[in-house]
């Protein structure tokens, strides 16, 4: 748990840790201590703020990618370039402070199993403003051509924000079937997860926004 207010550090700690299923192994209070804390404890997820002294959860976010923990990128309502960027840098996605606990809970759990938090309505705007406000750069059209036409479909559901359940039922397909055609676009594309699909998509046109 990365926040340097403390009441939100102790607050968040206090309901995750209250669940049967959830660890709190360790909080900090800015970045460096972040990148540190994961480092040494090994979390499978981490509450990332974005705001914070020494370094910024950005710049602790892009340290860590290429470690095995999901980061979920903790933002206020006024959300800035620091949350799209963030997502860029390898977040799994991001949640705002003032969500209700069920959220917090869900959330970290989604982001666990190795999932994107995609579904909440605000992320789809943010990436849609995102990729309206810049150029694409990092995936071109081309990048696509080493999908299968079965593979390219899973992706764009994928960006409209289903769920693999969803995106079975949609095509028909079983389930398992589908987080093969998931996992086989990652691989493909070298994207870290789910949210980076999304980004890929929607700058390489497959997806328009709106």
């Amino acid at each position: 748990m990365a926040d340097d207010q403390e009441m939100v550090r102790e607050g968040f700690s206090a309901l995750l840790a209250a669940q049967p299923d959830i660890e709190v192994v360790g909080a900090a209070g800015d970045g460096v201590a972040a990148v540190a804390g994961v480092r040494a404890l090994r979390p499978d997820v981490v509450l990332m703020d974005i705001r914070m002294p020494e370094m910024d959860g950005l710049t602790a976010t892009r340290l860590l990618a290429d470690d095995p923990v999901k980061v979920l990128v903790l933002t206020t309502f006024d959300l800035d370039d620091y949350v799209y960027e963030a997502l860029r840098a390898g977040a799994s996605g991001f949640l705002l402070k003032h969500s209700p606990a069920r959220e917090l809970l869900d959330a970290v759990r989604v982001v666990a199993r190795g999932d994107a938090l995609l579904a909440p309505s605000v992320t789809k705007r943010l990436i849609e403003d995102f990729v309206r406000a810049r150029p694409a750069q990092a995936v071109k059209p081309a990048a696509l051509s080493v999908l299968t036409d079965r593979e390219t479909e899973v992706l764009r559901l994928v960006a409209t924000g289903l769920s693999n359940t969803e995106i079975a039922t949609h095509l028909v397909l079983a389930e398992q079937t589908v987080k093969t055609h998931v996992s086989r676009v990652l691989a493909k594309l070298g994207l870290r997860d789910r949210a980076q699909a999304v980004i890929a998509a929607y700058e390489s046109g497959l997806v328009v926004p709106g």
